[in-house]
Order: structure tokens, then C-alpha cells, then sequence
């Protein structure tokens, strides 16, 4: 049995909470305060193919660490999950690896929509949490940038009640600006490239093609006022359309490639502080539904080569909910906010089962952010030396107690 005695609700109550288990463990938590452990929607663990940036041995040890047990994963891997025998695979490796590293994390498996692959969905429709479409190319050259194969993946989605998750930045556009601004090798020149005309084309391109089908629609990291106009007008009319963001949206801006570099890439890019205002103000009026990390790890050497070599992408899935406690310390969110952002509404949307997973938290707890300390492979934080106030500190998962703090 565990026990945990007069913890404190998002309420501001106390109480005990009792759960089966096989360990016998008390929990003196009279400083804590009780969440439903978070869900993650948007995950790349970069397995299998690129193991040198995270595999799930260090993954899972990043999700407990952060409060995490449940994750999504992305397709994009190497080879990329765009068939029913790359996905059996994948799903042997990670389980393998979950079960060596003795954390049995929960986790569902996006399917990559592939123009040469489509027929496969069908065979997949029972083992994926959903079917993820690049409208632009990030992390390898998963991408349908032509409107027939667009609007074959809203229509299999829609007849098999799938739900789609969309990358939405324009690949034609952005393949016009990178000419426009070829030579250029600054690492700020991404959020120039990558405008927010190119999520905009493609947000409301997706948009219009789910209203056709009535295919769920999930947008992922949305980071722009102008995407959350859309998708706000889309909501007014019962378009079946979510949206996600992510905590560097959030809490970076373009400001952020003078210190961090290329470790400020990543796609869609970093915006303007104005942007983030819009994200805090749509996650109060119930437009933004969802975060995701989108932990996505490089090594630091892949993040130090020049603009234009430099992948995109940064790791986050341990310093997510610290980032969100900080906020709410602020006076920027409330717990009951951040539990719908983090667990209620993803589990509604992508329909799953309740568990009793849950996350212990010190409020009080001040922090800061520490390469060395943490757990993801690439061993990096674009929030590295920043001080927090509100930090996990165990982990339960499936009847098991993990101390994280």
C-alpha cells in the first residue's frame, strides 16, 4: 500500500490518499501538493536509428524526473514509423528498453503519414494514438507537401475516427524564403525563414481540409497570435480542431538567440514577446488546450554547427511543469489550468483510460536548472541557469513511488 498523508489539493485541501501497490510506502507530504501525473503529447525519444541523441534507457528517467508517465511518440525516426512492420519494431525496442530500465512508462506511438504508405493506416488503425502529418520538413524528410495527399490523409483519418497531428508550416514557402535568404548564417535568421506567414499558409490549410472531412484535428506547437485567431474562429464554428503549444514557445522569444545560439532553433521557430502574451491569453480563454514539450534532443556538437547545419530542436519534457509552477507562482496560471494543460484535456481529446499516476510537488521549492543534473541523453537545457519555484518530487506510476527531487 502507499500511502501519502495530508497532502494538499489544487484546492487547497488536505487529505490522505491510499493505493494499492506491492511497496509499502509513506508518504509524509504535509509540504506537498497532489497533481494527476502529466500526459505528454508530443515526444520525440529519436528511437529507433538515433540513439546517440536519447533512447527510452535515459527518456524514461526524464519523464519520471519531470513529473511524466505518459508520453506520445513521433514518427520521424530513422527509419521513420510509415509502415504496420517499422511500427511493430519500433514498439519491440522501446518495450525491450522500458523494461531494462525498469520504469514501465506508459506510451502511445504516433503513425507517419507517408505519400508511398497511405494503405498502411489501415492496418494500423488499432495499435496508434493517432497519425502524424509534416505539411513541412524539421527533423528528417517525413513531409506531404501536395494538397491530393493532404487531403488523402484527413479523409482515411476521418473514416477511421484517427486523429490527425499536424506540423503546420508551409514547405513551399519555406523553401521561397530560404532562397530569399541564402548566405545568410545567422541563427536568428530561422525565425525569418520560417515566418509566421509559413504556419499561418498551413494552419489554415489544415483547418479548411478538416472542416471538409469533420477529421479531428490536432495542431501541434502552435506559436503565433495569428494561428490562434484561426484556430479560435475554427472552434466558433464545431470544427473538431485542438491546439497544442509548448513551453519554449511560451517562455523564449527571438531574444533568445543571443545567448543560446543554435540551441535556440527549432521549428516552428521562436517568436516575438508579443506572440508569447497571445499563447498565455489563449490558454485562459480555453483556445490553447494542450502543451507538449516536443522534447526533441541534439547533441551539443550538432548544436553548435553553423545555421543552416544546426538541427532544430530542443530537449524539455524534465523542466516542462517546474516552468509552469514557476508561472503560476507568478501569478501567470492557475494548478486547476495546468492540470487540464498537462493531463485532463489530453486525455479527454485522445480518449484515454484513468489511471492512478500522479505527481507530488513542493511549490516552495526553488531550483535552477542544471545541465549536469539532467537525465535526457543530450544533457541540455535551453532554460539551463534559470531559478524556478516549484519542482516535482515523486513520481507514482503504475502503484510504484519514483523520488525525483
Amino acid at each position: 500500500m502507499i500511502e501519502i498523508r495530508n497532502v494538499q489539493t489544487i484546492f487547497g485541501l488536505k487529505q490522505n490518499l491510499s493505493l494499492e501497490s506491492q511497496q509499502d510506502t509513506i508518504i509524509d507530504a504535509d509540504n506537498l501538493t497532489l497533481l494527476p501525473a502529466l500526459i505528454d503529447p508530443h515526444v520525440h525519444f529519436r528511437t529507433p536509428g538515433l540513439e546517440y541523441k536519447e533512447d527510452w534507457y535515459t527518456a524514461a528517467k526524464a519523464s519520471i524526473a519531470g513529473g511524466y508517465t505518459t508520453v506520445f511518440d513521433m514518427p520521424n525516426t530513422i527509419p521513420p514509423t510509415i509502415t504496420a512492420e517499422l511500427l511493430q519494431e519500433k514498439n519491440a525496442i522501446i518495450k525491450k528498453q522500458l523494461q531494462e530500465v525498469d520504469i514501465p512508462l506508459r506510451y502511445q506511438l504516433f503513425f507517419g503519414a507517408d505519400k508511398a504508405h497511405l494503405n498502411e493506416i489501415y492496418r494500423v488503425k488499432n495499435a496508434i494514438i493517432g497519425i502524424k502529418v509534416f505539411m513541412g520538413c524539421s527533423t528528417g524528410n517525413m513531409v506531404i507537401d501536395d494538397d491530393s495527399s493532404l487531403h488523402a490523409v484527413f479523409a482515411i483519418a476521418a473514416r477511421l475516427n484517427l486523429i490527425v497531428a499536424v506540423h503546420a508550416e508551409d514547405e513551399h514557402l519555406i523553401k521561397e524564403r530560404k532562397k530569399q535568404f541564402s548566405g545568410n548564417t545567422d541563427y536568428q535568421i530561422h525565425s525569418q525563414i520560417r515566418n509566421r506567414d509559413v504556419a499561418v499558409r498551413a494552419v489554415e490549410k489544415a483547418i479548411q481540409i478538416a472542416k471538409i472531412y469533420q477529421t479531428k484535428l490536432y495542431i501541434l506547437h502552435t506559436s503565433t497570435l495569428d494561428e490562434i485567431q484561426l484556430i479560435k474562429q475554427a472552434k466558433q464554428e464545431n470544427v473538431p480542431v485542438f491546439a497544442e503549444t509548448t513551453p519554449h514557445h511560451l517562455f523564449l522569444n527571438q531574444t533568445a538567440y543571443q545567448e543560446l545560439a543554435g540551441k535556440a532553433v527549432m521549428n516552428p521557430p521562436l517568436r516575438v514577446a508579443a506572440d508569447q502574451a497571445a499563447l498565455f491569453e489563449a490558454i485562459q480563454n480555453n483556445i490553447i488546450d494542450t502543451i507538449g514539450s516536443d522534447h526533441a534532443p541534439h547533441t551539443h556538437a550538432e548544436k553548435e554547427k553553423p545555421y543552416g547545419e544546426c538541427p532544430s530542436g530542443v530537449p524539455g519534457i524534465e523542466t516542462t511543469l517546474p516552468l509552469l509552477l514557476n508561472a503560476h507562482q507568478q501569478g501567470m496560471l492557475s494548478l486547476e489550468r495546468i492540470v487540464q494543460l498537462t493531463s485532463t484535456r489530453a486525455r479527454e481529446i485522445f480518449n484515454l483510460p484513468e489511471t492512478e499516476d500522479f505527481v507530488l510537488v513542493d511549490l516552495n521549492k526553488e531550483k535552477t536548472v542544471d545541465n549536469a543534473k539532467l537525465h535526457t541523453k543530450c544533457a541540455w537545457s535551453p532554460f539551463h541557469g534559470m531559478k524556478l519555484q516549484g519542482w516535482p518530487v515523486y513520481t507514482i506510476l503504475k502503484q510504484r513511488v519514483f523520488e525525483v527531487g
